[in-house]
């Protein structure tokens, strides 16, 4: 099963006691920051969680799947999120952080 937006936001109503709306308000302004971190460049780094920032893609030729052709593909920018050892390790069962339920 896959977390939306909308469940995420349902579980922060629930943990800071706040009406839905209030909580979608924080969310997107969560998420808004750090869209506009990765525009600007900039990277974001929270500690326990992991870090955003951007990487540089390099120009290069590809191939039209359907057709073969070769398409000049140009160089871009992409998101990139590097989990911290804390989190692996959570997710790996090592360790459990101070108030999340892994009883779940």
């Amino acid at each position: 099963m896959a977390m939306t937006k909308a469940d995420l936001i349902e579980e922060v109503s629930k943990v800071v006691d706040m009406t839905r709306k209030d909580s979608e308000v924080i969310v997107e302004a969560i998420f808004d920051s750090v869209v506009r971190s990765l525009r600007q460049g900039d990277k974001i780094e929270i500690r326990g969680f992991g870090s955003f920032r951007t990487r540089q893609r390099q120009p290069r030729v590809g191939r039209n799947p359907k057709t073969g052709a070769r398409v000049d593909v140009p160089a871009k920018r992409i998101p990139f999120f590097k989990p911290s050892k804390e989190l692996k390790d959570i997710v790996n069962g090592h360790e459990s952080p101070e108030g999340i339920d892994t009883d779940d």
